[in-house]
């Protein structure tokens, strides 16, 4: 059997956090009437207008 001992409650902290971080910035977005998809879908297209 294989057993392990790790400290996770510093990963716990690290994630609460950036879950908090995206959570307010997408609070921002939709305070601003932005929408996220336009954003998403450009990214995909990026690489065709950025190298020639």
């Amino acid at each position: 059997m294989i057993t392990a001992r790790a400290a996770t409650g510093a990963l716990a902290r690290q994630l609460t956090a950036k879950a908090e971080a995206l959570a307010k910035a997408r609070a921002v977005i939709a305070a601003r009437g932005m929408d996220a998809r336009k954003w998403r879908k450009a990214s995909l297209l990026w690489p065709l207008f950025g190298e020639e």
